[in-house]
C-alpha cells in the first residue's frame, strides 16, 4: 500500500459523518474548497465514485459506505494508539529499561528505589546490573549510569548520586593481626585485595592525593576479584585490605565493621552519571527518574546493610 492512499480518509469521514462539503470542513477547520479537493484527489486514486454531489446534498454511493465500513474502524485504531501514546509522552508510565554497573546500583539505585517504585506506580522498571560498557541505544535501553569520563561525548549525561572519593579500608581484625599502615606505600607490605576492571581487564591501580603530592600504586595481594559488593564481604572477612568508594559502605564503618584508612590521601573520583540519548524530548517516564534522583542528590542515603551482613 502506498502511503499516499491514507491521505483524504479523515476529510471522506468528516464529509460521510456530516452529510455536506461545508460542514465537515468547519469540523476539520478548512475551506470547503480544501475538502473539495481532497475527496476529489482521494477518488481519482482509487478509481471509485464515493459520493452522489448534488447542489442540495452530499451521499455515499454503495461503493461509498462499503468503503467507509472498511475504513472507519481501521482509522479508530490508528486515532486511539496515537491519543494513548500521546498520553503516555506526557504521562509517567510504561518500560524504563536501565543499564547499570553493580556499584552504581548500590549506591544510587538500591537506596532510593523502592520510593521510586511507590512514587511512580504506572512505571515498568527494567534494570540490567553489568560491569560491562554497554551500547545503550542499539540494545534498546532507556537510560544507563556511568563514571562520568567514562559517558560518551554525544550523550546527555548528569551527575546522580553522592559525592565519591576512593576509600582505603579494612576489618578490625586484620588490623589486630596485620598493623595499621601510616602511610600509602607501607600498603605494599600488606594483604591487598586487587579488583579487575571487567571492561578493560586491567587490576585496578590505587590512586592517592595529598595537597600536591599524587601517585599510584600497583599493590599486590593473594586475592583479585571483579565484585564491589563482593569485595566488601571479603574485607569484613579479614581477608585483606580494600581500595574502595563510598556511598554504601558509610554504616559499616559507623558501626565499627569496617576502618577507613589514609583517609588524608583519599582524592576525589569522578561522579556518577546518568545517561541518555540526546533528543528533543525526553519521555515522561524517564523524565520522571532523572527529576527523582536529582532530588535525592546530597541527600545522606539510606544504608541497606542487609546484603554485606549475610
Amino acid at each position: 500500500m502506498r502511503q499516499d492512499h491514507l491521505d483524504g480518509l479523515l476529510t471522506f469521514i468528516a464529509v460521510a459523518e456530516e452529510k455536506g462539503f461545508s460542514a465537515a470542513a468547519v469540523k476539520l477547520g478548512v475551506s470547503p474548497s480544501a475538502v473539495s479537493q481532497n475527496i476529489r484527489n482521494l477518488e481519482q486514486r482509487l478509481g471509485l465514485v464515493l459520493f452522489n454531489r448534488t447542489t442540495r446534498s452530499v451521499s455515499l454511493t454503495e461503493i461509498g459506505e462499503r468503503y467507509l465500513e472498511r475504513v472507519q474502524p481501521a482509522l479508530e485504531q490508528l486515532t486511539s494508539a496515537s491519543r494513548e501514546l500521546g498520553r503516555e509522552a506526557d504521562h509517567p508510565a510504561g518500560l524504563l529499561r536501565v543499564n547499570v554497573p553493580r556499584a552504581a546500583y548500590l549506591i544510587v539505585l538500591q537506596p532510593v528505589l523502592r520510593r521510586f517504585m511507590e512514587a511512580y506506580p504506572e512505571i515498568n522498571l527494567e534494570l540490567r546490573v553489568e560491569n560491562l560498557l554497554a551500547d545503550i541505544v542499539a540494545q534498546g535501553f532507556d537510560a544507563g549510569i556511568r563514571f562520568g569520563n567514562l559517558v560518551e561525548k554525544d550523550m546527555v549525561a548528569l551527575p546522580v548520586g553522592p559525592p565519591l572519593q576512593a576509600q582505603i579500608i579494612a576489618s578490625p581484625d586484620y588490623l589486630a593481626r596485620r598493623g595499621t599502615p601510616e602511610h600509602p606505600r607501607d600498603l605494599l607490605e600488606h594483604d591487598c585485595i586487587g579488583f579487575r576492571h571487567t571492561t578493560s581487564g586491567q587490576i585496578e591501580r590505587w590512586a592517592f592525593a595529598r595537597d600536591e603530592e599524587k601517585f599510584d600504586l600497583l599493590v599486590k595481594g593473594r586475592l583479585i576479584l571483579n565484585d564491589s559488593e563482593i569485595l566488601v564481604r571479603t574485607v569484613l572477612e579479614g581477608l585483606g585490605i580494600a581500595y574502595m568508594i563510598n556511598g554504601y559502605i558509610e554504616s559499616l564503618l559507623e558501626h565499627g565493621r569496617l576502618v577507613r584508612l589514609l583517609p588524608e590521601w583519599s582524592p576525589d573520583l569522578p561522579a556518577l552519571h546518568l545517561y541518555y540519548p540526546n533528543r528533543r524530548r525526553v519521555p515522561a517516564k524517564l523524565r520522571a527518574l532523572i527529576d527523582f534522583l536529582r532530588n535525592e542528590r546530597g541527600a545522606v542515603p539510606q544504608q541497606i546493610e542487609a546484603p554485606l551482613i549475610m
